[in-house]
């Protein structure tokens, strides 16, 4: 009996004891979990079943015992991913989806293995979806995610490289190029790297994918083919240098549904859901010293300043714009700083501030070109078109730059605010403008603008205006800003600009139509 009692104080002495060591004492993660990569890129091989299996390392970097309460695939059963953790194979049913209660001792990692397992055969037959992307989730409340991108069909992938610094931390390569003009390099925090020589050529063989931003180093050209596609990841976009130039040379479709000769640029996000979101990534900038830059027969989408233009605004080759849509942008189709700009056949719509926003002067020429803007995501500050000759920099101060000219002509200026047009000049500075021929929605009965600028009788500024009619745009809404035979734009127009075609190529009549577009019988 006595032999008995010593046992079963002995044991469980030895079952508090073990119970209490620390060792064995796992706390749920709070969210503190490192990783070897934020985003893991699968190339998929083309074949009946892709197959490429790519490594993820986590990392506990805390001084205590973690059980992490889940790791799942964020797409759950439906994903076309399957995981293997540090040897594991899940949950059943959710086996190679779900995790439960992985454990990880401090200052340890473990490995996870991803597969995927998409049929390739099955996805390849939409030519809009190229891209099958889902995501790693650890945890339950402080919930951390890895993004997993595959490559489903045979596209051109350009990033920036990861760098790990001298205490492991890991930072993504930013671009160095001369900001300043002085003529040395600058280093910025923008995300992204200049293209290789081999990779200033964009084909139409093969989509494009810029995850950050892909920059044109100085005194070099990227030429983009007619048909070519590119798409932008969310926070990126295009960067021209100094003394740098994009030449995208589209030309005319036979089909305007498939646009199958057009350049595009958009988001990489190509689920139905988000043909026509705002603001998915950021922009084309064309910096200051960039020249010689064509944009021809392209669409712009889905971006939050479609294209910014700097500085050069003697350089009368900045920028030439022709037969070009610009739509969906959360701020700004186009906005230029104190440049040059010639645009013909331009067509821009739908802008979270103004579709085309001249501001801190320059030189801008702008021919047959439809300026409208239906925002009606949220209130926008600025009218469709936005002329001033000022900037205002970090610390409030007003900078002056002249307006040298800002020339419109055959244009259609309209949208779904009043008015659609701002003239906003400071006396410190030039500011010449002239509007010949151009439809305008421009409603003051209340006398809210006054000034010599707005006296549309002085022919040094207004010639042949025609004011608050209706163009009877197709649908707005959708982008569809042809007017039919019956819209007052129809054959208001004069002889200007080179062209004598409008945006999809056919012969402009004479009188011709204002705006980017012929007048058309819709029923037909």
């Amino acid at each position: 009996m006595k032999r008995y009692f010593y046992f079963l104080v002995s044991f469980c002495f030895l079952l508090l004891w073990s119970s209490c060591r620390k060792d064995f004492n796992f706390n749920p993660t709070d969210g503190n979990l490192r990783f070897s990569k934020d985003t893991v890129y699968l190339d998929t091989v083309f074949s009946n079943i892709g197959s490429s299996t790519y490594t993820l390392k986590v990392y506990n970097t805390s001084d205590e015992n973690i059980s992490i309460p889940k790791i799942k695939l964020k797409n759950g059963l439906n994903s076309n991913y399957r995981l293997n953790v540090d040897g594991m194979t899940g949950d059943l049913p959710l086996s190679g989806k779900e995790f439960s209660n992985v454990e990880l001792l401090a200052k340890d990692s473990m490995y996870i293995f991803i597969e995927t397992t998409i049929d390739i055969q099955s996805l390849v037959t939409n030519e809009t979806q190229f891209l099958y992307t889902d995501a790693i989730e650890f945890g339950a409340m402080n919930v951390q995610k890895v993004e997993l991108v595959t490559l489903v069909k045979d596209a051109v992938f350009i990033y920036p490289q990861q760098l790990t610094n001298p205490d492991g931390s890991t930072v993504i390569e930013t671009l160095s190029f001369d900001v300043d003009g002085d003529g040395t390099y600058d280093e910025t925090n923008i995300q992204g790297r200049f293209l290789d020589d081999n990779e200033l050529t964009f084909t139409n063989e093969k989509p494009y994918v810029i995850y950050g931003y892909a920059a044109v180093d100085e005194s070099k050209t990227l030429t983009i083919e007619a048909g070519a596609r590119v798409h932008f990841h969310a926070n990126s976009g295009l960067l021209v240098t100094n003394n740098a130039s994009i030449h995208a040379n589209g030309t005319v479709s036979l089909d305007s549904e498939l646009m199958e000769n057009e350049i595009i640029f958009e988001g990489d996000r190509l689920e139905p859901g988000f043909a026509e979101v705002p603001g998915q990534w950021q922009t084309i900038w064309l910096f200051n010293g960039s020249t010689n830059n064509i944009f021809n027969h392209t669409t712009i989408k889905n971006s939050t300043v479609g294209l910014l233009v700097d500085g050069n605004q003697d350089d009368s080759s900045k920028l030439e714009i022709t037969n070009t849509q610009i739509y969906n942008s959360s701020n700004f189709g186009v906005l230029g700083r104190a440049t040059s700009i010639s645009a013909e056949n331009l067509v821009i719509n739908k802008s979270g501030q103004s579709s085309f926003a001249a501001t801190f002067g320059g030189n801008y020429n702008v021919v047959h070109s439809t300026i409208a803007n239906y925002w009606t995501n949220s209130f926008r500050q600025f009218p469709a078109l936005l002329l001033n000759n000022f900037s205002v920099d970090s610390d409030q101060n007003i900078i002056p730059n002249a307006l040298i000219s800002a020339n419109f002509t055959n244009c259609i200026i309209y949208g779904n605010d009043n008015p659609e047009l701002l003239l906003d000049p400071i006396p410190d500075a030039g500011f010449d403008f002239k509007f010949k021929n151009c439809l305008i929605y421009f409603n003051d009965p209340n006398n809210n603008f006054s000034g010599p600028y707005y006296n549309f009788e002085d022919l040094n500024f207004y010639e042949n205006l025609f004011f608050n009619m209706n163009p009877e745009f197709l649908d707005p809404q959708q982008n569809k800003l042809q007017i039919p035979l019956s819209s007052p734009a129809a054959s208001k127009g004069i002889s200007a600009g080179e062209l004598n075609t409008d945006i999809t190529g056919a012969p402009r009549s004479s009188p011709s139509d204002l705006g980017a577009y012929n007048a058309t019988d819709f029923e037909n």
